[in-house]
């Protein structure tokens, strides 16, 4: 264990944990752009730089590792300095469109601008002028509203281990872009969403969230209904409408990773051809029913086929797109109630 103390508060941490770390077992913020637990360290954005007693220069928080003894100080008047002059050259390069843009309320980088009074570039820095990537129905890309905080191209090699994008070209030019600079596509990408995730800014933004500000929604716990994995996240909710789809780190199974079907496709609750009603066959053609008739007659077809002809003449197939708890309830219904062992899956086709 290692002692140490920060903003005159004693703590003891194991060895090996970062100042970042040990900050945070206090209750003390220090801002970061392109840190993420879940990501390897960058030490990039340099925003969670602090000052250490009797060293000459600051240090990043997300990458220092704790020594004993060690007397860390995190909102210095050096510190506060160089993080508004951070915050300062971003901005030099930066849109200044925070009005209109679609991150505005959940952008990391209007929120310590906000923290540290930084309202504009002090710079006359060159904007960017590069073509924003909009051709897919999921995902809009804009590059000059990229920090090169690297976490999209991090999570997208570490976690989805995919590396569909990545840094291109140097200095200046540096952008964060897929092969050839061609637009995402199902070719290389498999469009989980994790980078826009992972996004601080609104370099990345989910398409069904446009016009949409986070303060207006509210947010409702729950299982995807997919698959059996059991993925959590919350749905976003307008006015009794479902919006689109946000993961939550308290998720126990899959933390704030989802698939595509899990992140994009709550558009199917509100599609015109989606059944709503049970529909019972009279007279060769479907019509609505009510759930009690269509269950009754479901009820009674069993029972007939299996006085007729044996249990063993009724099989069940389940599905890859139910919970556990369905297919369980399936495969329990078939052999306790109907008394066979004909269970089968669709996913073993």
């Amino acid at each position: 264990m290692v002692n140490l103390t920060i903003n005159n508060q004693k703590v003891t941490v194991p060895k090996g944990t970062t100042i970042l770390e040990a900050a945070k077992s206090l209750g003390i913020d220090i801002p970061t752009l392109c840190y993420d637990k879940d990501l390897s360290i960058a030490g990039s954005c340099r925003l969670c730089m602090v000052e250490i007693e009797g060293s000459h220069k600051l240090a990043s928080a997300c990458s220092t590792l704790v020594a004993e003894g060690m007397v860390v100080q995190t909102e210095s008047p050096k510190v506060v300095e160089a993080r508004r002059m951070i915050l300062n050259l971003l901005l030099a390069n930066h849109p200044q469109d925070c009005l209109t843009c679609e991150k505005t309320g959940d952008c990391k980088l209007q929120d310590y601008c906000y923290r540290y009074g930084v309202k504009a570039s002090s710079f006359p820095g060159t904007k960017k002028r590069l073509p924003i990537d909009s051709e897919n129905h999921l995902i809009e890309r804009d590059p000059n509203k990229c920090i090169l905080c690297g976490k999209c191209v991090r999570v997208c090699a570490e976690v989805q281990v995919t590396n569909a994008i990545d840094f291109a070209n140097r200095g200046f030019e540096t952008t964060v872009t897929t092969p050839f600079d061609r637009p995402l596509s199902t070719e290389d990408c498999r469009f989980c969403g994790q980078c826009v995730t992972m996004c601080p800014t609104g370099a990345l933004i989910n398409k069904q969230f446009a016009k949409v500000r986070p303060w207006t929604v509210k947010k409702v716990r729950t299982t995807c209904p997919f698959c059996g994995t059991g993925c959590n996240f919350d749905l976003n909710v307008i006015d009794g409408k479902v919006v689109g789809v946000t993961p939550t780190p308290e998720a126990v199974v899959n933390g704030r990773s989802l698939c595509v079907k899990g992140r994009f496709h709550t558009d199917f609750i509100y599609n015109p051809n989606r059944i709503t009603k049970p529909l019972i066959k009279k007279d060769g053609a479907f019509v609505e029913a009510s759930w009690e008739e269509a269950l009754s007659l479901v009820a009674a077809k069993l029972a007939e086929i299996k006085s007729t002809y044996g249990a063993d003449s009724i099989g069940a197939l389940s599905s890859a797109r139910c919970t556990n708890e369905d297919n369980w309830v399936m495969q329990k219904f078939m052999r306790a109630v109907i008394g066979t062992n004909n269970v089968d899956h669709c996913a073993r086709t």
